[in-house]
């Protein structure tokens, strides 16, 4: 396992980290607690959860996955060995599944960032979250698959240098060690930077927004500022909900899995989705290496990736996920993926 700073800190953190957003939905305590053995057992020191988990949302199930986390984190010796990140909603403008949350009132202002931080503590289990992110944006703006932007002036929405002030002063109580986003712009990640430097506020350290071989748009205008502004991609969805694996071709339904359970998963459906996922299939087949490899490989060798984050249901696929970190990713198998890519651009953002 290699490890790599996250943002400006001294912290390093691993470069595969376990996700969590199907527990309390799809696994059972206990089986979170098994993948958790496994995952530190395998070296990863770094858990991705929020408030909002399990997905998809819904309020007889909503602060489960933190639940689960936290019952483990419980236990003797358990929290010195990862890095929490957890993440508080945004508006439930857009994602109206989240607006039993707070009932509706998830803006990001003061009130409702530090009602939801002293719940999330609760649920953890612990005096301290690591890594705290906004989970998308309070401005009305393109994110979750939407690549146009379309202005809305009428709109009203927190402003960032006020978010800023708030996590501020959660990090100076101790609540909260480094701040990040989530489901960001450009625009947005140069305004937080922009405030904390003018304002002397916490920088954020890491951008966590989805990155898959069918969804390269964090390139266009992410990528560098991940870089030079030390603000690492934390890559979610890195194989397309299990798109990218295959097992949805020629119109499989596995039972069990998240495309076939949920309709509102759709975003890596469709006929231009097909033919994509069908040629790096077939590539990573050309080369010998299964298809899930070939996805997770290339995420993880991406210069402006902090961690890639994984997310199963069983511990097969997890010890899988795992094993993507001793794939090689020979010239020829980079330059295929750069043909497909062209070919099929950005078909599932």
């Amino acid at each position: 396992m290699q490890y790599r700073p996250l943002g400006q800190t001294n912290i390093q953190v691993s470069q595969l980290c376990l996700g969590t957003m199907t527990w309390g939905q799809q696994n059972t305590e206990q089986e979170a607690h098994q993948q958790l053995d496994m995952a530190v057992d395998a070296g990863i020191n770094f858990i991705d959860t929020a408030e909002l988990y399990p997905v998809p949302p819904r309020p007889e199930t909503q602060g489960l996955t933190e639940t689960y986390l936290g019952s483990w984190l419980a236990r003797p010796g358990n929290r010195h060995k990862v890095i929490v990140a957890t993440k508080v909603v945004g508006r439930s403008r857009k994602l109206v599944q989240a607006a039993h949350i707070r009932q509706g009132n998830t803006c990001l202002d003061r009130q409702h960032i530090q009602m939801a931080v002293e719940t999330s503590l609760q649920r953890l289990r612990t005096d301290t979250i690591d890594l705290y992110q906004l989970h998308w944006p309070d401005r009305p703006t393109n994110h979750f698959g939407e690549l146009g932007y379309r202005h809305q002036a009428a709109q009203e929405f927190i402003a960032i240098e006020e978010t800023l002030r708030v996590l501020s002063d959660l990090i100076k109580s101790g609540k909260i060690r480094m701040i990040g986003v989530s489901n960001e712009t450009p625009w947005g990640v140069h305004e937080f930077l922009r405030q904390a430097e003018l304002q002397g506020l916490p920088r954020i350290v890491s951008i966590q927004n989805p990155y898959n071989l069918l969804n390269r748009s964090f390139e266009i205008g992410l990528a560098e500022m991940a870089i030079r502004e030390q603000t690492g991609l934390l890559a979610y969805s890195p194989l397309a909900f299990g798109a990218l694996t295959g097992k949805y071709l020629q119109g499989q339904t596995p039972s069990g899995c998240r495309l076939t359970l949920w309709e509102r998963f759709a975003r890596y459906k469709g006929p231009v989705a097909e033919k994509a996922i069908q040629a790096y299939v077939t590539l990573a087949r050309e080369h010998g290496i299964e298809p899930a490899h070939l996805a997770l490989a290339w995420v993880n060798s991406r210069d402006f990736v902090t961690s890639t984050i994984l997310g199963a249901t069983r511990p097969e696929q997890l010890q899988m996920n795992i094993a993507s970190l001793d794939i090689p990713l020979p010239d020829a198998l980079l330059q295929g993926i750069e043909r497909i890519h062209a070919e099929f651009t950005n078909p599932c953002p």
